[in-house]
């Protein structure tokens, strides 16, 4: 059970429900993380913001969504692998084998593979990594301002596993736990 509750929709605040509005549209429902957020309508509206604009920048969407697996798993975050894991699977975005490559940290796309380590690392080491972590990245194809939007896609699904791991949210999708210890 969630650790505050989640919000009926009558008792979201009314600058968080237009808000809302637009991930309804968008998701076709409002997962109960995006609920529990709406409770502080600056707070929805900085992640809903931050979301946008990574979606506009240069890494592409399935690196985006790797990298939201690797930063879940990393983080023990049960909410986000499995709201990630069924919307990835849902869309066939990710076959199984990337997916569980993804939750091991790697890619089983070659140029994918960097970001998704590099990512994994930043999570786990809370952004210490090293020059070279950063040459891998740049060997692999990614430019100064791909590396910048990889740490942002860290940063916000960051945000997301702490919500959800702070408050436990209650999961509304199939149950995917994260692997003690990854």
């Amino acid at each position: 059970m969630s650790r505050i509750p989640v919000p009926a929709f009558e008792h979201i605040p009314a600058e968080s429900q237009a808000l809302l509005a637009g991930v309804k549209s968008r998701l076709g429902a409002v997962p109960n993380m995006y609920r529990i957020i709406a409770n502080s309508p600056a707070a929805l509206e900085a992640f809903l913001g931050f979301y946008t604009a990574l979606d506009k920048g240069e890494v592409d969407s399935l690196t985006r969504e790797r990298i939201a697996l690797a930063v879940a798993e990393a983080n023990g975050s049960d909410y986000c692998l499995s709201a990630q894991t069924h919307r990835v699977r849902k869309a066939a975005m990710l076959d199984d084998a990337e997916i569980t490559a993804n939750r091991s940290g790697a890619s089983n796309d070659i140029k994918a593979d960097a970001a998704v380590r590099f990512a994994t690392k930043l999570a786990r080491e809370r952004g210490q990594v090293s020059e070279a972590d950063v040459q891998t990245m740049k060997q692999a194809g990614y430019s100064d301002a791909d590396i910048v939007e990889v740490i942002a896609n860290v940063a916000i699904n960051f945000f997301a596993n702490m919500i959800n791991n702070a408050l436990k949210t209650d999961i509304d999708f199939p149950r995917i736990a994260a692997r003690k210890g990854a």
